[in-house]
C-alpha cells in the first residue's frame, strides 16, 4: 500500500509538472506572439509620422523663381513665338529662350484649370481654390520631380524679356531708371539676340535676330526711347476656335442648302 502511495505521488508530481510547463509555455507564447504586430504597427505610425512631417515641413529651397518664369514664359509665347513660328524657325536647344531652360515647364504643364476657382494637379488629381496654393502643392508634394541638376531657369531671362513690365497690373508711379541696370539688361537681351538667332543661320535668323533686338533689347535705355514690345503681338489661333468656327461654317452651308432644296420643292 505505501509502494502504491508513493508511486501515486510521483506520477502527481510529474502531472503537475507537465501542467506548470504547459501554462508557463502558454503564457510566453501569448506575451510573445503579438510583438510582429505591435512592429509592424510602429513601422506604420513612423511611416505616417514622417510622411505628415514631410508635409509640414518647408520644401528645400530652389533658387529660381516660379512666378517670374511664368511671367518670361507668357512673354515668350505672347510677344516672340508667333513670329518665329511665321518663320519656321527652331529655337536651338542652347538659346536660353527654349522651353527646356524653363524648371517648371513640366510641372506648368500639369495644371489644369477645371472651371473657375478649381485649379487641378495633373500628377495626384487634387483640386485647389487658387493657383497659388497648387502652387506650393507642387512644391511641396512633387518637388522630386524637378531636375535640379542643371542650372536651368527661365527667370533669369526675366531682366531682357521686362518681366517686371509684364507682371505689374496694377499701375504704379514710374519709377527713376537706373542707367547701370538698363545697359546689364540690354547686353543680356542682346546676348539672347546672338545666341537664339545667329545671323549665320540664315535669312530667317537674321530676320528674327533684328525683330528681337527691336521687340526687347531697344527699349533698355533711359533716354526715353522705344517702348518694350513695340512690334505688338500675334495671338496663336487657337485649335479650339478653329474647331468652332468650321462647326459653324457647315451648320450655315446646311441650312442654306436645306433652303433651297425647300424652295425648289415648293415650286414644283
Amino acid at each position: 500500500m505505501k509502494k502504491k502511495w508513493c508511486k501515486m505521488k510521483w506520477v502527481g508530481l510529474l502531472f503537475l509538472c507537465c501542467l506548470s510547463a504547459s501554462l508557463q509555455f502558454c503564457i510566453v507564447s501569448s506575451t510573445s506572439s503579438p510583438q510582429p504586430l505591435l512592429t509592424n504597427q510602429g513601422h506604420q505610425e513612423s511611416a505616417t509620422s514622417r510622411t505628415l512631417k514631410q508635409e509640414l515641413e518647408d520644401p528645400p529651397e530652389v533658387h529660381c523663381s516660379r512666378e517670374r518664369s511664368r511671367a518670361a514664359w507668357k512673354i515668350i509665347q505672347e510677344y516672340l513665338m508667333p513670329f518665329v513660328e511665321k518663320e519656321r524657325y527652331q529655337i536651338p536647344r542652347t538659346c536660353k529662350l527654349h522651353p527646356s531652360n524653363d524648371l517648371y515647364r513640366d510641372q506648368e504643364e500639369h495644371k489644369s484649370l477645371v472651371e473657375l476657382n478649381d485649379w487641378q494637379c495633373g500628377y495626384c488629381k487634387k483640386r485647389f481654390y487658387d493657383e497659388k496654393f497648387l502652387d506650393k502643392h507642387f512644391d511641396n508634394r512633387h518637388y522630386n520631380l524637378l531636375n535640379v541638376s542643371h542650372s536651368r531657369c527661365l527667370a533669369n531671362v526675366c531682366g531682357a524679356l521686362h518681366c517686371d513690365l509684364a507682371m505689374d497690373s496694377v499701375p504704379h508711379k514710374k519709377t527713376k531708371c537706373n542707367p547701370a541696370a538698363a545697359a546689364r539688361n540690354k547686353h543680356l537681351c542682346e546676348g539672347l539676340a546672338d545666341s537664339c538667332f545667329p545671323v549665320s543661320n540664315g535669312p530667317s535668323a537674321s530676320r528674327l535676330h533684328e525683330f528681337f533686338l527691336r521687340q526687347f533689347c531697344d527699349a533698355h535705355t533711359c533716354t526715353g526711347g522705344r517702348k518694350p514690345f513695340s512690334q505688338g503681338r500675334r495671338k496663336k489661333r487657337s485649335s479650339i476656335s478653329y474647331l468652332v468656327i468650321s462647326i459653324l461654317t457647315m451648320l450655315l452651308l446646311l441650312l442654306f442648302y436645306s433652303y433651297i432644296y425647300m424652295y425648289r420643292r415648293y415650286l414644283h
